[in-house]
């Protein structure tokens, strides 16, 4: 029961956490793109994941063969996944970028048959239908302006590809940290990112970056979200089974779309709650799914 509870707090506490990143996204890419963005929180995330390893006494050495899936996992999730991800939620909301990337457990059955060969059941190819649905009804809606729109699909690709990164995070042996495994996938992210970012760091506008609002951002993004986001969510599934620590997900949508009205005044139409719960009972069915 001990575990239960704590592990129910860690799930919980990350999935909120990621909800609210999408809020501080928004604040943030004002001042620094997407982009430039990402390869800031990764840089301060290898920071904090390298002190967390060494405190912790992590083995660090990692199988020759395994380096090909580490490398497809950190610039299939962590580069192209997380860009798009922080793109989508420039052009469009806190609240888009919070439901449309919740579709992601729906979309990771595609995946997992065509790459784990994982039965696909009626319930899981409902389940995807639904979220598909549920995804171009918020990116489809007629009040939605061009930016808008092409915000949703930035941020539909960044879950389909969070979801095949997340299928090919299986294929890594559990014997490895998942301390080790994720500074490994963001420190190749990093790297593919480094040649694109360092002639456009010159833009920004370093004056901007002293302001609370903007630094505290970045530390957020990279610490609490990247870093201590990824240990809370990996713990808490340990002390769980992931059917019922899947349904801790939903806290990033809520947060998501409550931040989102509260501190940007973001508005919440029928339209787009019609598409969430769509998406929302897609993945559901995906969680509750007994195998």
């Amino acid at each position: 029961m001990k575990n239960t509870i704590l592990g129910s707090i860690y799930l919980a506490l990350a999935s909120s956490i990621w909800g609210g990143m999408y809020v501080v996204v928004k604040i943030v890419v004002s001042v620094i793109p997407p982009l430039e963005l990402v390869w800031i929180r990764f840089l301060v995330a290898i920071v904090a994941l390298l002190v967390i390893g060494l405190i912790t006494r992590q083995k660090w050495r990692i199988d020759k063969r395994h380096f090909l899936i580490i490398i497809a996992i950190g610039i299939i999730g962590n580069a192209i996944s997380i860009v798009t991800q922080e793109t989508g939620t420039m052009l469009s909301s806190a609240q888009m970028g919070a439901i449309i990337t919740s579709s992601t457990p729906a979309f990771m059955v595609i995946f997992a048959r065509l790459l784990l060969k994982e039965r696909l059941t009626l319930k899981k190819g409902l389940s995807v239908c639904l979220a598909t649905i549920g995804v171009f009804l918020i990116v489809g809606v007629g009040h939605v302006n061009l930016s808008s729109k092409l915000g949703g699909i930035s941020l539909l690709i960044a879950a389909l590809t969070w979801a095949l990164m997340s299928v090919l995070v299986k294929r890594v042996p559990s014997n490895y940290s998942q301390i080790v495994v994720t500074t490994y996938s963001i420190l190749v992210a990093l790297i593919v990112l480094t040649p694109f970012v360092l002639p456009r760091l010159y833009a920004i506008n370093i004056s901007q970056l002293t302001h609370p609002t903007i630094w505290g951002g970045v530390l957020y993004l990279g610490i609490i979200s990247t870093a201590c986001g990824f240990l809370l969510w990996n713990r808490g599934l340990q002390m769980l089974n992931a059917s019922s620590g899947g349904l801790f997900f939903f806290f990033q949508p809520v947060v998501g779309t409550l931040l989102g009205w509260l501190i940007l005044g973001e508005n919440i139409g029928v339209t787009f709650w019609i598409g969430s719960i769509l998406i929302l009972t897609g993945v559901l069915f995906v969680i509750i799914e007994k195998k």
